[in-house]
């Protein structure tokens, strides 16, 4: 019995493909580091042990949110634990495919069409993107069924999957050609690769440090990279917020934490809404204009008042949440 309390038998109990995966990004991590100092070869005018380090942290702290969330499925947790497997699988060898391509053949491995073998691992890589796109959507539906004991977190859940998926698919907008190759593509021939994380500008130019987010032009990355993150995000708005209760007593309600979330779900899609809207336009997330940084004020409004609202809402009695936190002081 006292093993429960036993952080690495917990561990054990989580989703063991998406664990495992986990640790292999580790490995990749450190392994990634220790390329990009003794390694001093480029592509597209970055480090060559830069992606797979980016991708290694992503994906690692992708795997273990979604290994524990899937402890959270009970009905139909079979059915979760063969999603989430299929994800395993289809994300792992997505990256290991990028360290092939780019460690190994010195290539790209995103819109490469310049050889039948690039061709044929980009195909690879995309039926590993799609299917782990459409695991993360039947998670999603999964957790509508699901009924957790502090309704705060619930929503984080759903909400922090929700955008997950959402940026998942916005990851699809990038493969559309490039100006340079449309005009290719007009003139009758095939371009070397077909889609891009720019736009407006080609990929490779100057960029953020270490991100590699375009300074020059929009880039479809950051709204891709925001929206699965909120997979972590909107679950850790919950638990800070459970925290803070012990402080501040009004928290201590669960449904004035619930109102929170849903609230911090709501300015997190609109920040995706915007992000996407940005880089569509050919925008830097650097360089905003007029435009951007007017509907980025109206979002910061429409959340302050929401927040404002959901905490002037008092329940008529306390809910057991306040009375764990009470007997826990």
């Amino acid at each position: 019995m006292a093993d429960k309390g036993n952080p690495l038998v917990t561990l054990r109990s989580w989703h063991r493909p998406l664990v495992v995966l986990a640790g292999v990004m580790g490995v990749l991590c450190a392994a990634s580091v220790l390329g990009v100092l003794v390694d001093d070869r480029t592509l597209v005018n970055a480090p060559i042990w830069l992606k797979p380090f980016k991708f290694s942290v992503s994906i690692g702290a992708y795997a273990l949110t979604l290994a524990w969330l899937l402890t959270h499925v009970r009905r139909g947790r079979r059915a979760g634990w063969w999603f989430g497997t299929v994800f395993a699988v289809g994300i792992g060898l997505d990256v290991g495919l990028i360290v092939v391509q780019m460690i190994f053949r010195g290539t790209t491995l995103h819109f490469n069409k310049a050889t039948p073998a690039d061709v044929a691992i980009n195909n690879v890589v995309a039926g590993g993107a799609y299917a782990a796109w459409l695991m993360t959507a039947a998670v999603v539906v999964l957790l509508l069924f699901q009924r957790l004991p502090d309704s705060a977190l619930n929503s984080a859940l759903r909400w922090g999957t929700g955008l997950a998926l959402a940026g998942m698919g916005v990851a699809m907008l990038m493969f559309s050609p490039s100006p340079a190759q449309q005009a290719v593509l007009d003139a009758g021939g095939k371009p070397s690769t077909f889609g891009a994380h720019s736009v407006g500008v080609e990929d490779g130019g100057p960029g953020l440090p270490v991100l590699g987010w375009s300074t020059v032009g929009g880039d479809m990355r950051i709204p891709h990279f925001v929206g699965i993150h909120g997979l972590q995000v909107l679950p850790l708005v919950a638990f800070g917020l459970l925290l803070l209760a012990r402080r501040y007593p009004l928290l201590g309600s669960e449904v004035v934490r619930r109102r929170l979330v849903r609230t911090a779900g709501l300015g997190y899609a609109g920040l995706l809404v915007l992000l996407t809207w940005q880089a569509q336009r050919g925008q830097s997330i650097v360089h905003p204009d007029f435009w951007t940084l007017t509907a980025a004020g109206g979002l910061i409004a429409v959340v302050t008042v929401s927040a404002a609202l959901s905490l002037r809402v008092r329940p008529a009695r306390a809910d057991f949440s306040a009375e764990i936190l009470r007997s826990a002081r």
